[in-house]
């Protein structure tokens, strides 16, 4: 009995672990590009919902452990984008765009290669860039509302150091303490599960600025990490399977608000190794039962926003930074582990982080622009100190790109 409930109880902690520790993630996103609460709500509903079908049924079709989530980078990249021209509708067309871009990607392998082909230095100063003012809101918060915040920071810290894989729900747990105890109430969200449907608009500017960086920031912390965790654990994972599949749910879920849905990298993890069950032929199992208990907690979406509603926020940035903190470190060695590109990644870095918008398009395109025509143009320069490996080749001191591809995944 206890080797048949083993896949089920690593399910559900994968589920428990994957929503509380990035939920406010999306939250913040959506909210950033326009969305009101209720339509913040409806958007977190349908990811939930969009993942855990999607995870269901790839795991029941395949017998494999394909844990789905949707994108935390993703939602990072629209806090980082803010508001577009057009408001929340076209927001949602870009949503709509880059699930499109996703199927793409499944149908036609050579568009996923050309993502792949993207100098690692320059991808990961990108996701950096976008990371960053969301990492900087702990600061922010322990300023602006030092009663709420540092309680949240002290027990962030105790976890990381004896709990780490509890550190941001714990942390999630004290704040919505925090908030209850100081807060009279009247958030004007609802508690029941209720689905916002927006019709779609576009805009150049948005296609641009929007739904290709959103692709882009999918696809390589999201998406490619993901798989090299299963092939880490020995399997061959279906990539064009997967990505049609979490392509067309990003598509349906759209409309209602969802920005991405996509495979996971840590949650899959937990449900493909060894502690979901010792015969891998069984961890499956651990999946679909994530992707249950995914849709079930979706069902509560009304409810946590209406408490995030509640809280200043900057404390509900700063839980979500907390979250990205790894993702951050991750992003950063990345972009900056080869001598001869990094000048290129720092400009990425810079200009991403910055927050510009040229033409109505954000700066994580242009921050993706700028660092790959510095590299093109100081492609054969070198000074006395560099190495001779080029721009894109990994220098020998850089993890496998195995390795590397793992630790791009937020926390999901």
């Amino acid at each position: 009995m206890a080797g048949r409930m083993q896949p089920v109880l690593a399910g559900v902690v994968t589920a428990l672990v994957g929503f509380a520790s990035s939920f406010t993630v999306v939250l913040a996103g959506l909210r950033a590009v326009g969305a009101t609460e209720a339509q913040a709500a409806s958007g977190l509903l349908v990811l939930c919902v969009a993942s855990g079908l999607c995870a269901a049924w790839l795991g029941l079709r395949h017998r494999l452990p394909l844990s789905i989530a949707w994108s935390t980078p993703g939602a990072a990249l629209l806090v980082a984008t803010g508001p577009v021209p057009g408001g929340w509708p076209v927001a949602v067309g870009a949503f709509l765009v880059s699930g499109l871009l996703i199927v793409a990607a499944g149908l036609f392998p050579a568009l996923g290669r050309a993502v792949a082909a993207i100098p690692k230095p320059v991808a990961g100063a990108m996701l950096a860039g976008v990371l960053l003012p969301l990492c900087t809101a702990p600061v922010r918060a322990l300023v602006e509302v030092p009663r709420l915040a540092a309680p949240v920071l002290v027990s962030w810290l105790l976890l990381h150091r004896f709990a780490r894989r509890w550190a941001v729900p714990g942390a999630l747990l004290v704040a919505a303490g925090a908030i209850a105890l100081t807060t009279p109430g009247g958030g004007t969200g609802g508690l029941r599960p209720v689905v916002e449907v927006t019709a779609p608009q576009w805009s150049v500017p948005a296609l641009v600025g929007l739904a290709l960086p959103l692709f882009l920031v999918t696809m390589a912390a999201q998406n490619v990490p993901g798989t090299a965790v299963l092939v880490g654990y020995g399997y061959r994972p279906p990539l064009g399977s997967a990505l049609r599949t979490t392509g067309l749910a990003s598509m349906a879920a759209a409309p209602a608000g969802g920005h991405a849905v996509n495979l996971a990298a840590i949650t899959a993890a937990l449900a493909a190794g060894p502690d979901a069950h010792p015969d891998p032929d069984r961890r499956w199992i651990a999946s679909v039962t994530a992707g249950v208990g995914l849709a079930l907690l979706g069902l509560g979406a009304g409810a946590v926003t209406t408490l995030v509603g509640w809280a200043p926020p900057v404390l509900i940035e700063a839980v979500a930074g907390l979250a990205l903190l790894g993702a951050l470190a991750t992003a950063l060695t990345s972009a900056l582990a080869d001598p001869t590109a990094r000048e290129a990644a720092v400009v990425t870095l810079v200009v991403t982080a910055s927050g510009v918008s040229l033409a109505g398009v954000g700066g994580a395109f242009w921050g993706l622009v700028a660092g790959c025509l510095m590299l093109l143009l100081f492609r054969n320069r070198r000074t006395p100190g560099d190495r001779t490996s080029s721009p894109d080749q990994p220098t020998p001191d850089q993890s496998p790109p195995r390795h590397q591809a793992v630790d791009h995944e937020v926390s999901r």
